[in-house]
């Protein structure tokens, strides 16, 4: 995860001083971009612990549609407590867009009826179709949802595109915000797991995973953690195995994946900003 530690690196020494919405104060820089060979290992950071309970729950509860975090907090993740409702919700966030975006369109009477796309089974549809497409895309950023208040946090990992090149399955992510001590290295696996999976539904192997971030920020009081872990070596990458009696997208389940091999330095706390 060398490419992670150049990032850091990237910030701490080209990055200016801001105010932010959480009142924290972040060291940031704008345009950065990383790439992983999903050939040579799974992209695991290796100079902290990360909690791969938390990523691996957190995407499955995505894929679902869920927009509640019960499913989360009953599987011990906590990671999206802080901007829930008290009942739990979340708003038309990550799960409605990616599985239900809605829109309306009018008939041939004039008249407007409520619609629904599902983006993560028609590009899948795609890829299976038509491998050449250069419109392999999801999208997370409903500018009608932001804009009248729907969504309790707008996304920050906004839109990923797909491209079959060989046989191999390349995914592109734009992040137009990212916390990059606490909330970086879950991205990396989260999207890299995703292309994982859909490669494996496809009937592909994984090629590229590709981060282009936008606002690329160290809040002020994760300083000292970053420094702290620029200190330490990354270590060999794990391995994962997908369970191979998976065949759907919605059939995965906690239990689908195994990692071999991940061997990390300790955990680093850091709190987050909200």
């Amino acid at each position: 995860m060398e490419q992670y530690l150049d990032l850091a690196k990237y910030v701490l020494e080209n990055g200016v001083t801001k105010k932010d919405r959480t009142g924290t104060g972040t060291i940031s820089t704008f345009g950065y971009q990383m790439r992983f060979n999903l050939q040579e290992g799974f992209p695991l950071m290796t100079t902290k612990k990360l909690h791969l309970k938390s990523i691996i729950h957190e995407l499955l509860w995505f894929l679902s549609g869920n927009t509640n975090i019960n499913y989360l907090t009953e599987n011990g993740v906590r990671i999206w407590n802080e901007w829930a409702d008290e009942e739990g919700n979340l708003g038309r966030v990550y799960g409605k867009q990616w599985r239900s975006w809605g829109y309306y369109d009018k008939d041939s009477t004039g008249n407007f009826s409520y619609h629904e796309i599902d983006q993560i089974k028609e590009v899948i549809h795609e890829i299976l179709t038509d491998p050449d497409s250069r419109r392999l895309l999801v999208s997370a950023w409903n500018v009608g949802d932001y804009r009248t208040g729907k969504m309790r946090l707008p996304p920050c990992h906004i839109l990923f595109q797909y491209n079959v090149s060989d046989g191999k399955l390349n995914c592109q992510l734009y992040q137009r915000s990212c916390d990059i001590f606490l909330g970086a290295s879950f991205n990396i696996a989260s999207y890299s797991l995703l292309t994982h999976m859909i490669a494996h539904v496809c009937g592909l192997q994984v090629g590229e995973f590709i981060h282009v971030i936008g606002d690329g920020h160290i809040y002020l009081n994760h300083v000292e953690q970053v420094k702290e872990q620029l200190k330490r070596k990354p270590r060999k990458l794990p391995t994962l195995t997908i369970d191979p009696k998976v065949k759907n997208i919605d059939d995965f389940t906690f239990d689908s994946f195994t990692f071999k091999g991940y061997d990390p330095y300790p955990a680093i706390k850091g709190k987050v900003s909200i």
